[in-house]
């Protein structure tokens, strides 16, 4: 591991969830203006909590690790949240739905995988 990196950025986990940012930030950019500033906003907030919370937590005790990546998994379902109502609103297409859900499923079993392992 090179010196300027911390253990956590070696996780699969935080990984994914960089990549899944990246996602949402993708999709949000094309809601309506008038979303931009409130209903975008949370999505990519509740996006980034997933990875904020990994960072985070991993420098604490297991016990408290273990409390951030539970935090990190609700975020995963109020991005699940936030894919539906997005859907519903016609923002995403039904494909765009689909891997957003993927990907909250994938990095929510990660999570659970983690959270037991620690």
């Amino acid at each position: 591991m090179p010196e300027d990196r911390f253990e956590f950025e070696n996780l699969a986990v935080y990984q994914k969830a960089l990549d899944y940012i990246d996602f949402i930030y993708q999709i949000t950019d094309k809601l309506p203006e008038s979303e931009r500033y409130g209903f975008a906003n949370n999505f990519r907030r509740a996006a980034q909590s997933i990875a904020l919370n990994i960072g985070e937590g991993s420098g604490g005790t297991k016990p408290e690790f273990k409390k951030f990546l539970k935090i990190s998994r609700r975020s995963v379902r109020e991005c699940v949240v936030a894919t539906t109502i997005s859907r519903r609103r016609n923002y995403i297409t039904i494909d765009e739905e689909k891997e957003s859900r993927k990907r909250c499923v994938e990095l929510s079993k990660m999570l659970s995988g983690l959270i037991n392992s620690v």
